[in-house]
């Protein structure tokens, strides 16, 4: 029987960096978040949610597996999220995720987890400059690859150019890559941001080669610092606007490879 080869990949921005999609004959959601505005504490930070999620967690549906990059921050685990999790079939994070929440498979990097056609593997990140882990905690980004559909990239809040490039000399082709942006900065290491910035952000698509690029994590927070609009136009001036997809939250929205 031959695979049927599929080019793109149906998503749904919910809000911040929560996705949801189909992918391998599964659906996935990445880092749930489906709290109302308001302020949430993060150890000793308080961080500002300014918009709620495009769609609600009763209304996100059944999960086949979630990919959460850490779970220490309510930008990228909320409680609502929470709950959410725990319907999840599967749940892949970072070993100290695991270590704190019941059923949380935790993965280290480079580590292979098979589920159905699906090849899971946990890449590195860095929620910061150099040594951020102390501060910011372990967080982990994902590859998948399955027959007939195409080799998709899930940052999770890296902001560390270099370790895309280790990413890709590992792996090898990647055809679809969403990227953590916004330029998160709460000044916990001054001026240098916890995610990718516009400037950053275009230069991991520049190593990333013709991939499709798909923003997340751009809006939302009180600690987003740069404008979509300041995505577009760095993408633009170093001519890979093209390759930039900027999903509508709450639409599905069909990413081709």
């Amino acid at each position: 029987m031959t695979n049927t080869l599929h080019t793109t990949l149906e998503l749904v921005h919910v809000g911040g960096p929560t996705v949801r999609f189909t992918y391998g004959g599964l659906t996935w959601l990445v880092d749930p978040t489906f709290d109302q505005p308001g302020e949430y504490r993060s150890g000793a930070l308080t961080l500002r949610k300014l918009t709620g999620p495009a769609v609600s967690a009763a209304e996100i549906g059944p999960i086949d597996v979630a990919l959460l990059s850490h779970d220490q921050h309510p930008d990228n685990l909320d409680p609502t999220g929470r709950q959410v999790l725990a319907t999840a079939g599967t749940v892949l994070s970072t070993p100290e995720a695991a270590g704190r929440i019941d059923g949380v498979r935790g993965m280290t990097v480079w580590e292979d987890v098979r589920i159905g056609e699906v090849t899971v593997t946990a890449v590195p990140a860095l929620h910061g400059p150099e040594g951020a882990e102390e501060l910011s905690g372990t967080v982990t980004g994902f590859v998948l690859r399955a027959p007939g559909e195409p080799v998709v990239y899930v940052s999770g809040d890296n902001a560390s150019v270099d370790l895309v490039e280790q990413i890709v000399a590992r792996i090898g082709r990647i055809d679809i890559a969403l990227l953590n942006v916004g330029a998160a900065n709460v000044g916990r290491f001054g001026d240098i941001d916890v995610t990718l910035n516009a400037r950053t952000a275009a230069r991991a698509a520049q190593i990333l080669g013709d991939a499709a690029i798909v923003s997340v994590h751009a809006e939302g927070w009180a600690h987003f610092t740069e404008t979509l609009d300041r995505l577009r136009m760095v993408f633009d001036d170093a001519g890979i606007g093209a390759r930039l997809h900027i999903p509508v939250p709450g639409e599905v929205t069909a990413i081709g490879a």
